[in-house]
This record gives structure tokens, C-alpha cells and sequence, in this order.
């Protein structure tokens, strides 16, 4: 890709990391349940997950749109081509830009390093995309977890609010799991099987296959963490009295 549609793919990125602010700055408008203002350390994670549960939900049915409107696409996982998946990674790309800003600026690194191990992954391998042009539709593929992370970011609001309706809970509890397995198990494993077969190990593919290899071990961790929490809390080990006000992850 040329200069020009360079500089125009920077700027969509800046404009997203502003789009983003905007949410940021909107979300601490919006009212809180008891138990998020009763402890100041939960109002930063709070609306940090009101702007992470925007970004699913845009960037989810973003991503499943474009590749159910262009299902040609997934015969070039390597080569293949669309505008709207190219917008997507940049509108995504600034999204973890802001995300990583609003962490550190924050204070929370320590509670939320592995976020930025992520952030730090996804930043590098779409700023790459977005440079060649080449792997955009692997991009999208991935992006479909965004689907699945709208019933789990669901699923810590209601934890941090205490919600009163165990079934709401529940409910969401089991749709999160199925949504877990369609939208973030099963295209990271096609996509995994994909590179290793396919993609020549050098240059950007090398990177690329890297960065997929790390993100299947934290995947597998994270499911690990849900199951354990969800679904066999006998199996916590741990996690009694810990005061989880400050953490963004997904460990109790």
C-alpha cells in the first residue's frame, strides 16, 4: 500500500483512540450500581469495561457482517481483501491503543499487565496488517471473539454490581460458554491449524504465527479461569478473602 493510504489508515487509528476517549469520558455520566460506588477502586474498572463491552459489540457484528456479507474471503485467508475489513482493524487497532493509554495512565499495570501483553500483540500484529495489506482477513476472523466478549464483559458487570437476579447470572452464564467455543475457541483453532500449515515461517508470517501461538496459551488459560470460577468453583485454589477491586481480569 501506498504512502498516502498509510497516512489515511493512521489517521482513522487517531480517530478511533478519540472515538474512544469520547465513550470514556460519556461513560463516567452514566449511573452506577451501589456496589461499584461504595468502593472507589471498582469505578475506574467499571466504565473501562462499559468502553471494552462498546468495542464488542461495534467491532463483533463488525467483523461477523463483513465476512457473512463476503464469504469469498475465506478461501484467501493470506491475500484476500475488503475495505470494511480493513476499517475494522483500524477502528480495533485504536481501540487497544486507548485501552493500553487508559490503563497506564491509570495506575492499573500491575492488576492488568496481561491486558497489555495482549494490547501490546494486537497493536503490533494489525499495525503490520495494515502495512502490507496481507492477512486482513485472518484480522476479522479473530475479531469475531469480539462477539463472545460481549456476554463475557456481561458477565463481570454483573459480578461487580451484585446483581439481585441469580438467573440473569446464570442465564448469561451458559450463553457466554456457548458464545466461547463458536466465536473464540473455534476460530483461533482453524486459524492456528491454518499457519501452521500454510503460512511460511519467515518475515511477517513468522510473526504473526508467533503472536497466534502466545494468544492460544492465554486463551486456553483464560477458558481454564472461567471454567474453574463458572462451572467447578471446588477447584479454586486461592482466592478466598482476595480483593479483586483493582483487577480487570477475568480471575474470580
Amino acid at each position: 500500500m501506498g504512502p498516502g493510504w498509510r497516512a489515511a489508515s493512521a489517521a482513522l487509528v487517531g480517530g478511533s483512540v478519540a472515538i474512544f476517549g469520547g465513550l470514556r469520558r460519556a461513560a463516567l455520566a452514566l449511573p452506577r450500581p451501589d456496589a461499584v460506588r461504595s468502593r472507589p477502586n471498582r469505578v475506574w474498572r467499571w466504565r473501562n469495561l462499559l468502553v471494552s463491552f462498546a468495542h464488542s459489540v461495534l467491532a463483533g457484528l463488525w467483523a461477523l457482517f463483513s465476512l457473512w456479507h463476503s464469504p469469498e474471503l475465506l478461501s484467501d485467508i493470506q491475500d484476500g481483501y475488503s475495505i470494511s475489513g480493513h476499517l475494522l482493524v483500524c477502528f480495533s487497532s485504536g481501540y487497544f491503543i486507548h485501552d493500553s493509554l487508559d490503563i497506564i495512565f491509570n495506575h492499573q499495570s500491575r492488576s492488568s499487565w496481561e491486558y497489555l501483553v495482549h494490547h501490546a500483540m494486537a497493536i503490533s500484529a494489525f499495525v503490520s496488517l495494515i502495512i502490507t495489506g496481507r492477512f486482513l482477513v485472518a484480522a476479522m476472523m479473530l475479531l469475531l471473539v469480539e462477539v463472545s466478549n460481549i456476554f463475557l464483559t456481561v458477565r463481570m458487570l454483573l459480578k461487580m454490581s451484585n446483581v439481585p437476579s441469580p438467573a440473569l447470572y446464570e442465564a448469561n452464564k451458559y450463553v457466554n460458554l456457548v458464545m466461547y467455543f463458536i466465536f473464540r475457541l473455534a476460530p483461533q483453532s482453524y486459524l492456528t491449524w491454518y499457519f501452521l500449515r500454510y503460512v511460511e515461517v519467515q518475515g511477517q508470517g513468522a510473526f504473526l504465527t508467533a503472536n497466534l501461538l502466545l494468544l492460544d496459551a492465554m486463551i486456553l488459560m483464560y477458558f481454564s479461569r472461567l471454567l474453574r470460577s463458572d462451572f467447578f468453583p471446588s477447584l479454586r485454589k486461592g482466592s478466598a478473602g482476595r480483593d479483586v477491586d483493582g483487577e480487570k481480569f477475568l480471575i474470580d
